[in-house]
């Protein structure tokens, strides 16, 4: 049943991507139906995949890849809830293929990965809590680099090119703030579980990811201060969203990387 859905995702990722193309490329700014049922049947085996994959046979895994493999699926399946509203095709056709390549990823690690026997209720949400809010400001860092794409193109008058297959500037910088304010709250909630939850947080090996995430909290945070109270938008608040989202990913990816691997291989 795993390898079954593990590889029924990987090949309705790629589906996916082919027929977002197709789209791309005939030029059909209009939503496929097909798209969104293959992405939506991708979700569903990733989902069932993931189940496996994250509760191993002796506890639960929370290593580099499987953690990935948890973020690209809540990305994808964000991106599926808004395409039955907006035309996002060109989003689609960059995140499936990442959808894949973190299933295959997870499924087929390097090394031998130890998974945590032990799991209380807090630790789980603490831990469900950061996914959700990594997966929504990941999101918003894409919108906030398609928003540049478009401003530059705005500004050298030549609009057009691949914003034929997002909505206008305004309803994407309105998602932007909405997703950033709520991915904002969701982390809020996962550093106060963390200090709740998790035993010496700023003990050796978790110290560098508590101290980023709360630097990227305070980023966000007079992102969101500036663009209520100041009117920030436009290329202040892409230039913002994406110094926040980088130390935000240093933090808890980067670490995760140092961790698992280089120290590991060293």
């Amino acid at each position: 049943m795993a390898a079954f859905a593990h590889w029924t995702a990987i090949l309705l990722y790629l589906a996916t991507t082919v027929v977002a193309a197709q789209t791309v490329f005939r030029q059909h700014r209009s939503r496929n139906p097909l798209l969104l049922v293959l992405l939506g049947g991708a979700l569903l085996a990733h989902g069932v995949s993931l189940s496996f994959t994250l509760i191993a046979p002796g506890g639960y895994r929370f290593d580099l890849l499987a953690m990935l493999s948890l973020v690209a699926w809540v990305v994808n399946l964000l991106i599926l809830v808004l395409a039955c509203r907006h035309p996002l095709t060109l989003l689609v056709l960059i995140l499936a293929p990442l959808g894949a390549l973190a299933e295959l990823a997870a499924v087929h690690s390097w090394g031998e990965v130890a998974p945590r026997q032990r799991l209380s209720a807090g630790i789980g949400m603490h831990a469900l809590l950061s996914i959700a809010a990594y997966s929504l400001l990941a999101l918003a860092t894409l919108q906030a680099i398609y928003l540049h794409y478009l401003n530059q193109q705005l500004h050298n008058h030549r609009p057009g090119g691949v914003s034929r297959f997002l909505p206008p500037l305004q309803t994407m910088e309105s998602l932007l703030f909405g997703l950033v304010a709520f991915g904002q709250l969701l982390l809020t909630a996962s550093l106060v579980t963390g200090f709740l939850f998790v035993d010496n947080l700023f003990e050796q090996d978790l110290v560098h990811k508590t101290t980023l995430s709360l630097v990227a909290w305070a980023l966000y945070s007079v992102l969101l201060w500036g663009h209520w109270k100041l009117g920030w938008r436009g290329n202040t608040a892409v230039r913002w969203t994406l110094a926040a989202f980088a130390v935000l990913m240093l933090g808890y990816f980067g670490s995760k990387l140092v961790l698992e691997v280089i120290l590991q291989r060293g």
